[in-house]
């Protein structure tokens, strides 16, 4: 069985962190699948999708950790070949990433006590975002 659900959300940008967890886990229950895999997806090439303690400190620590190694002040030849200010935005969604699979055992995530899915939109303006969750199993 593969079951594909598409989420869709606005979101602020700057770094802004959506916990995404409550509703993967919902969407899964409801695909009926009891083994398998799923997998969150974000249609954008300035967002990722991660696992991380959702929790204010780290929140902090990942957008400071962030600045270090991709600098929004930088020069970024993606800025100057299309008028645009988001190189740092792309640059740091690739670092993250577009997706992660969670293994569903039981009709549940396998998820460990504190991990939650999260959505990191590091655009420099709101966007309205799609988020892909596709159930594939039994």
């Amino acid at each position: 069985m593969i079951v594909t659900r598409r989420l869709r959300l606005e979101t602020q940008g700057d770094g802004q962190i959506i916990d995404l967890t409550d509703t993967v886990v919902g969407e899964t229950a409801r695909s009926g699948m009891r083994h398998g895999l799923a997998t969150v997806f974000v249609t954008g090439t300035t967002a990722g999708v991660a696992v991380m303690e959702h929790e204010p400190g780290l929140v902090l620590d990942w957008a400071a950790a962030m600045e270090r190694l991709v600098p929004r002040a930088m020069a970024y030849e993606h800025n100057e070949r299309n008028n645009d200010d988001n190189g740092h935005s792309h640059t740091r969604a690739m670092l993250l990433g577009p997706s992660l699979t969670v293994p569903v055992e039981g009709g549940a995530l396998t998820l460990g006590r504190w991990q939650r899915i999260v959505l990191v939109d590091y655009d420099s303006r709101p966007r309205a975002r799609e988020v892909v969750l596709q159930c594939m199993g039994e």
